[in-house]
């Protein structure tokens, strides 16, 4: 047993299979060894020692030009996948980008083209830095942040823990087809988000103090598939103003105004590249809460 691992070791050394294949291509011991710097006895050593692992002759010393025998052109294309596989190796152990990691939550609305340049940059920067970016709800993200899963985590609230680094105020407001008649009857058909969503349980909320009748006509578990049902016509729903552009939605005044909310931007570091990262996606949010303010 000791003897077949010993010889499969020799047929994977690269040294060896470098050896067989310069013999090949140049078709000459002399021409290999001098495009490998090594000496015409070294290069034929070598080829010796993986013969004999392999247990048959590689290359037809008696032809010329030299060639490889039969066995040789088989292992041939295995020969340089191998060598292929091991350079791809050496260069992805060589090369630091990505080897650590910020880990981010944000809600969906926030990962805006803004947000994503913010995060080119930084990447572009700091090529050891991978970023972990993930998408979700408000309170979920903050249940992780707080278990430790996030870096930084960006979340809507109803107001700022004193703990954030930041918060922003954002505008919000009931939306409704841009093509609807604009006369909503009890019991009032609501577009939520899933169970656990922080705008779901404020719209509850917000109807019944209105002593208004309500019921779920469609929940969607995307930013998206909730203004689309909006813009068709399905019901109202309560989102921020920042969230609707681009769709067929306008604002529905039958509740009033709406108070504000608060966007949180959380991190455990406050030094390092995080602490950069941290500024610049502050910066996004000043910017998207004064445009929509």
């Amino acid at each position: 047993m000791k003897e077949v691992f010993g010889d499969f070791i020799a047929m994977l050394d690269q040294r060896l299979l470098r050896a067989f294949v310069a013999i090949a291509d140049a078709r000459s011991f002399t021409l290999a060894a001098e495009r490998l710097n090594m000496t015409q006895s070294t290069i034929s050593q070598q080829l010796a020692r993986l013969e004999e692992a392999v247990g048959a002759a590689l290359i037809d010393r008696a032809a010329r030009p030299v060639e490889p025998t039969t066995t040789g052109e088989r292992l041939l294309g295995y020969a340089r996948r191998i060598l292929a596989l091991q350079e791809e190796a050496e260069a992805a152990l060589g090369d630091p980008a990505g080897t650590t990691s910020i880990r981010i939550g944000v809600p969906e609305d926030i990962v805006t083209s803004a947000m994503a340049a913010v995060f080119s940059d930084f990447a572009r920067r700091h090529r050891t830095i991978r970023l972990d970016v993930t998408a979700g709800l408000s309170r979920d993200l903050t249940r992780r942040y707080r278990a430790g899963e996030f870096d930084i985590v960006i979340v809507k609230e109803p107001s700022a823990d004193p703990s954030c680094r930041a918060t922003y105020p954002e505008a919000m407001a009931w939306f409704e087809s841009a093509d609807g008649s604009g006369e909503w009857l009890n019991p009032i058909p609501l577009v939520t988000f899933p169970p656990g969503g922080l705008y779901r349980e404020a719209m509850f909320q917000r109807i019944e103090q209105e002593q208004r009748r309500w019921y779920i006509a469609f929940s969607g578990s995307s930013l998206h598939s909730v203004l689309v049902a909006v813009e068709g016509g399905i019901g109202l729903s309560l989102l921020p103003k920042s969230a609707v552009a681009g769709y067929r939605v306008r604002q529905c005044m039958a509740f009033g105004a709406e108070p504000e909310m608060a966007v949180s931007i959380y991190s455990w570091e406050s030094a390092g590249p995080g602490a950069e990262l941290l500024e610049q996606m502050s910066a996004v949010l000043a910017a998207r809460g004064a445009a929509h303010g």
